[in-house]
């Protein structure tokens, strides 16, 4: 009897044990970790655009590959201490889409752990690469020219609303790259085509709600917004505001113009998501940075919302018309 007793407890125990032994057998899903300056809210269709291109090179979210997600909301601080957190859990990759200042903050975090940006402006100039073809070192990604097409965005606002004399200049003193980039193109273009300008400064919602009461109190006549992903996430107010002291406004993201901003001109975002994604399955199938050069975006998207150009008694002239990629009614 003893002796039955001892085999039926250890064949207890070794079944008991089979459950433990199978899931110490399954394979830990890589862990990608996702910055962006935006919130949560105003990010669906972006992380869609990154889980899209994670699935084009074979990975799905929550099967094979774990997707975590930072939303910053503008709180640019949070980068050193995010970005070590994730390097000490030696996550597989870092993907910064459409945010800079994470992108430079991971470089600085680690030289080993890959990272897949996508910038505003040339990366081999932020010292993210050695150089386009050939990256070198942990980064590769893609440039959005978002920095690099200021002077463009500008004459073409000028065209819109050719009565605007003086041009409130917005950016994000928290993200240097952006407004660096700004405040270095704008006095040039805006000599070049005879406006005066007035630079503002906004990091939170509170800021933003300050620089309106600036501007019409000193009689702005239209609103140019720096590249900002947090200005981005906060269309809703800026819209609500230029709507309310009757502002034309000029965007980079076309998602700016949709939900009523006056026109945008950039390269289209959501591919930039996806092309992150991209990147960053091709690194967890075993690619190195190194060895993936360099992305430029070639679409180039002049978008126009012609019910807020009503609004704000603008007619559209024909020819500039004619060169809309997409009219929002």
């Amino acid at each position: 009897m003893s002796s039955r007793r001892e085999f039926i407890t250890l064949l207890g125990g070794a079944a008991a044990a089979w459950p433990l032994a199978a899931r110490a057998q399954q394979p830990v899903m890589p862990l990608v970790g996702l910055v962006n300056a935006r919130s949560r809210e105003a990010s669906e269709r972006h992380a869609a655009a990154f889980r899209k291109g994670l699935n084009e090179a074979g990975y799905v979210e929550g099967q094979n590959v774990t997707v975590e997600y930072h939303w910053l909301s503008g709180q640019y601080d949070r980068l050193p201490t995010l970005m070590a957190d994730l390097v000490r859990r030696r996550v597989a990759v870092i993907a910064t889409p459409g945010t800079t200042p994470a992108a430079l903050a991971a470089k600085a975090a680690t030289t080993t752990i890959p990272i897949v940006f996508g910038v505003a402006e040339d990366p081999v100039k932020l010292g993210l690469v050695a150089s386009l073809a050939r990256p070198s070192g942990n980064a590769t990604g893609i440039n959005n020219f978002f920095n690099e097409v200021v002077a463009k965005r500008l004459e073409l606002l000028h065209e819109l609303v050719p009565k605007a004399a003086r041009i409130a200049v917005l950016v994000n003193p928290a993200n240097a790259p952006s407004a660096d980039a700004t405040l270095r193109e704008i006095p040039e273009a805006a000599h070049a085509i005879g406006l005066q300008t007035q630079v503002l400064n906004a990091s939170t919602s509170r800021e933003i709600e300050a620089a309106f009461a600036t501007l019409v109190r000193e009689r702005a006549d239209a609103l140019f917004m720096a590249p900002d992903a947090f200005f981005i996430s906060r269309r809703v107010q800026f819209v609500t505001l230029a709507a309310r002291y009757g502002i034309p406004t000029a965007h980079n993201a076309r998602e700016e113009v949709e939900a009523g901003g006056l026109m945008s001109y950039g390269t289209d975002n959501l591919d930039m998501w996806r092309h992150v994604g991209g990147y960053t399955g091709q690194i967890l199938k075993g690619a190195k940075p190194a060895d993936l050069p360099v992305m430029q975006a070639t679409k180039f998207e002049f978008v126009i919302n012609l019910q807020t150009a009503r609004a704000l008694g603008l007619e559209v002239p024909p020819q500039l018309l004619a060169s809309v990629d997409e009219v929002i009614e």
